[in-house]
């Protein structure tokens, strides 16, 4: 029976997620993971805090079936309710359509598009997610 446990450790969790979604270090960053027999299988960095907004980015393995209640409500409560944000914002590129149906699937919706912004020379997406809709806290 594999066990799962919420993990805070920012530096290893950084590692993490920018080894699966480039990103650049970010002094003050926040992390929390989701580790299962020892081996993280989900990890999201929280950065740009400014009293009412923050961003966050999220990477998994691939079918690790890391969304676990626990872990999303986590994931949202840190933001929303210790922090008091009033809205968690996150981008995509446009050409990354898994991570844009997840997004949309946890009730971010799209609020901008910036052309040309990409790696891949195609555009950004920016999502947000008011406190008020989201459905894990």
């Amino acid at each position: 029976m594999s066990s799962s446990k919420i993990v805070f450790d920012t530096r290893r969790i950084f590692d993490f997620v920018q080894q699966r979604n480039p990103l650049a270090w970010i002094e003050g960053c926040k992390g929390i993971g989701l580790e299962r027999d020892g081996e993280l299988i989900a990890g999201v960095i929280y950065e740009g805090f400014n009293g009412t907004n923050i961003w966050m980015h999220v990477a998994a393995v691939p079918g690790s079936r890391w969304m676990t209640r626990e872990y999303l409500r986590y994931c949202f409560h840190y933001p929303f309710i210790e922090l008091g944000c009033r809205y968690v914002r996150g981008y995509v590129e446009a050409s990354n359509h898994a991570a844009r149906r997840f997004d949309e699937h946890l009730g971010f919706t799209q609020a901008a598009v910036l052309p040309g912004a990409a790696t891949d020379g195609g555009d950004v997406i920016l999502y947000v997610m008011p406190k008020e809709t989201c459905k894990y806290v």
